[in-house]
């Protein structure tokens, strides 16, 4: 179990304070693949949360393994994690396609916890189903001194349900918060994506070692002095609305 009170209970409460009506959660990689508690916390809740579950992408039987946690337990797509190095390579592998395919008949996100360097990979696979919404979280951790390796990202830009979450803000900085060299790179995101095809996230309970969960929300509630109102509004509730509708 990890150090955080990241129980449901807890961030009821800090949802409620800070005026967020609905989260979607996804499941933490502590748990791997025990979906568990999350889809507990569902069933109890089922007004308040959606919830992202993981599968063994190692796994020939996990296309079948995510249908049922879609249609009998409230699951709303599926997050993969491919390393880096090789122990990744997996992504480009057999069981790949038959996974992605599923997502896209069970019309259900596929949302990649994934390295810039790795998404290059990704491209046959979005390829092989237009329709199928794609969310790569934490703008795939693109190092803010690196263009090319952003360019790896802004690259996807052309796909048109290629969505990007612009979370890790407080991770990717050398600057404290509100973090302006992340807004930076969150700028020329917003150039090729739009303000319809970002998200934002507030990382908890992980970014508790830099900043509250209030903090969290006010980053992208009150900063980023960029955004016009309506691109607010739109990173902070509409686009997620698209992919995840309440």
């Amino acid at each position: 179990m990890p150090p955080e009170d990241a129980a449901v209970e807890t961030l009821l409460e800090l949802m409620h304070k800070n005026d967020v009506p609905h989260t979607v959660i996804i499941q933490v990689i502590h748990y791997r693949w025990d979906n568990s508690y999350l889809a507990d916390v569902l069933k109890r809740y089922p007004r308040i949360f959606q919830g992202v579950c993981r599968v063994n992408p190692q796994d020939p039987s996990a296309p079948d393994q995510l249908s049922r946690l879609t249609e009998y337990q409230g699951f709303r797509g599926v997050r993969l994690s491919p390393a880096a190095g090789p122990e990744g390579d997996w992504i480009r592998g057999p069981l790949m396609p038959p996974l992605w395919r599923r997502c896209a008949e069970l019309k259900v996100p596929m949302t990649l916890l994934i390295p810039v360097t790795r998404l290059p990979d990704l491209h046959p696979h979005i390829e092989a189903n237009p329709d199928l919404q794609v969310v790569i979280d934490h703008m795939a951790d693109s190092p803010l001194d690196d263009p090319k390796a952003l360019q790896l990202l802004l690259d996807l830009a052309h796909y048109p349900q290629v969505f990007v979450k612009i979370s890790h803000m407080w991770s990717l900085s050398s600057q404290p918060y509100p973090y302006p060299d992340a807004g930076a790179q969150v700028q020329k995101l917003l150039r090729l994506f739009g303000a319809e095809r970002l998200m934002v996230g507030t990382d908890w309970p992980i970014s508790l070692k830099q900043l509250s969960y209030g903090r969290a929300v006010d980053l992208f509630r009150s900063h980023l002095t960029f955004l016009t109102p309506s691109e607010r509004q739109q990173v902070l509730e509409k686009t997620v609305q698209r992919v995840w509708p309440f």
